[in-house]
């Protein structure tokens, strides 16, 4: 017997230390070759980390949110028949190829991004993950295990979203499907699946008075050995079952960080999935069917008071709850709270009057082709802002204020502020000087589509030069938006309300929108960003001048 100490590969790139996102194994498991470990974050990517041999988990290194350094040992493993020399090797030649390039691009790009500019967080791609918490108790287990993880790889090819939430400095986009169903039949470790059953359906006995049936049909049969195997072989292959007593309800990440959000305790959530899999919809049928009474728990809850009526409104509610700050909202913290720390904002704010160009978004609406995007406000911004920075290229800028550079930017890459699930995203529309206004809508439907949806690459949400935010109807009267760092400037366009307004002597009743903008002042003065925006005000109320030199 030996021991295995995993450290955490130097992955290069100026990488010191990298955050615990989510832990794969616990202490006790008994993990094969090229099993998942870990999965952890760095500034810039997610990486699922595997093990390079087969053993036991005798130590595991910190906790999820917690942060971890380059060559410190995240798990220690008891191997059989393997020598204690194996430590004095590095863990980073003993990782796969494309895990550690992947990572090495990542902060590569970040690289970039110092110069050229980046969203408040990038999306991360982690190719065809696995769950990895299942152990093949025999070949057969094993192959099945392999098998499965073959069809996880060409399915994430197809879609790498099923049931992801969108998504963040670094969102994971992981193909859903896990080999849970390996798990199914190499619990059983010694064959005696039988045994497994019957404990399984003990378990959820003992849960949920719901699954009785269920539980009593799976201990009646484990006395057949016939019936106990082909109970194993349909926890295998992915039918629904319910998880045993002590585990941890199988869900993907966006479904937990749901669930986190609505205030969902998820071994109240029946899942429909593979083996008892929770999935988006199932949270949905537990909201739709809630009725407060039992197990579901949410902060604050409290029973109405006696008297009945109105009581409820004025029931007092005790304690709260501490959500650490991990993952991608620590990362938009730290950028946010960068920002706001190395930049001085000076923001402007002036009303439009986008009567004629509601107008003509209206026309142009109403004889659009089939295939033509429907016209949102959004596009035209762009295009007007495309016109204008032509006379004010500082505002299309990054400020580099280590090295003391301001690099102004011949093409226009304007950033889209998405809010998702995970937290606020910046998708980029590449080159807005070279689109005409079909295309700019073209543009920002996909994307915003694919940044909800978790599946925006890299290039996609890096790069921008100006940003653009919006929150549509929600924007109010006007913001004070925060820069996205190192760009030098914002706009924040408000929501469209008709008001009354003097023309010509007269009070009559426009369509008004205020455009609340920011800018660093360190190199941005007041009356330049005033003028910038005086003259977007111009071409906004005179829609022509958008369409012509």
């Amino acid at each position: 017997m030996g021991q295995y100490s995993f450290k955490l590969p130097d992955v290069g790139e100026g990488t010191a230390e990298a955050e615990i996102a989510e832990w794969r194994v616990k202490v006790g498991d008994r993990v094969e070759e090229d099993q998942p470990l870990v999965d952890m974050m760095t500034d810039k990517a997610t990486v699922e980390l595997t093990s390079p041999v087969a053993g036991v988990v005798q130590s595991i290194a910190g906790k999820a949110g917690e942060k971890a350094a380059v060559g410190s040992v995240l798990v220690v493993l008891e191997t059989s028949g393997a020598s204690s020399d194996q430590n004095k090797q590095t863990s980073s030649a003993q990782q796969p190829a494309e895990q550690v390039a992947a990572v090495a691009s990542a902060n590569q790009a970040s690289n970039e991004q110092r110069r050229t500019g980046t969203g408040p967080v990038a999306l991360a791609t982690t190719a065809g993950r696995t769950n990895g918490s299942g152990q093949a108790a025999s070949g057969a287990a094993h192959a099945l295990s392999r098998s499965a993880d073959s069809g996880v790889g060409g399915a994430a090819g197809a879609d790498r979203n099923s049931n992801v939430g969108a998504g963040g400095a670094a969102v994971s986009r992981r193909a859903d499907v896990r080999t849970d169903a390996a798990a199914g039949v190499s619990r059983s470790g010694d064959s005696s699946a039988g045994v497994a059953g019957a404990h399984s359906g003990a378990a959820g006995a003992s849960r949920n008075a719901d699954w009785k049936s269920k539980a009593a049909a799976g201990a009646s049969r484990s006395g057949d050995s016939t019936a106990n195997a082909v109970s194993g072989f349909s926890r295998s292959h992915g039918l629904n079952t319910q998880p045993r007593r002590g585990e941890r309800p199988a869900a993907s990440p966006a479904v937990r960080r749901r669930a986190e959000e609505l205030g969902i305790k998820l071994q109240f959530v029946r899942g429909t999935g593979p083996t008892g899999r929770i999935l988006h919809a199932d949270l949905d049928t537990y909201l739709a069917q809630e009725s407060g009474e039992g197990g579901p728990s949410r902060i604050g809850q409290a029973e109405p008071s006696q008297g009945g009526g109105n009581g409820y409104l004025y029931t007092r509610l005790e304690g709260g709850e501490d959500i650490p700050v991990i993952g991608l909202r620590r990362q938009i913290a730290e950028r946010m709270q960068a920002a706001k720390r190395h930049i001085p904002h000076f923001t402007y704010v002036e009303e439009v009057d986008v009567t004629e160009l509601e107008e003509l978004r209206a026309h142009l609406n109403a004889t659009r082709a089939k295939e033509q995007p429907k016209l949102t406000l959004l596009p035209f911004l762009m295009r007007a802002l495309v016109r204008v920075l032509r006379e004010f290229p500082q505002m299309n800028a990054t400020y580099d204020d280590e090295a003391g550079v301001i690099h102004r930017s011949a093409p226009v890459h304007i950033g889209m502020a998405v809010q998702t699930l995970r937290g606020l995203l910046v998708a980029v529309i590449k080159h807005a000087e070279a689109r005409d206004l079909w295309d700019c809508a073209s543009e920002v439907g996909q994307l915003a589509t694919l940044t909800r949806d978790g599946k925006a690459s890299r290039e996609q949400l890096t790069g921008s030069t100006i940003t653009i935010t919006s929150l549509g109807p929600l924007g109010g009267v006007s913001a004070t938006p925060v820069i996205n760092r190192p760009e030098v400037a914002i706009i924040g366009p408000n929501k469209i309300i008709e008001r009354p307004v003097v023309r010509d002597g007269q009070i009559v009743i426009r369509k008004m929108m205020n455009l609340s903008s920011s800018f660093d002042h360190r190199v941005i003065d007041g009356a330049e960003a005033a003028e910038f925006i005086q003259r977007l005000r111009s071409v906004l109320e005179q829609p022509a001048t958008i369409f012509v030199r």
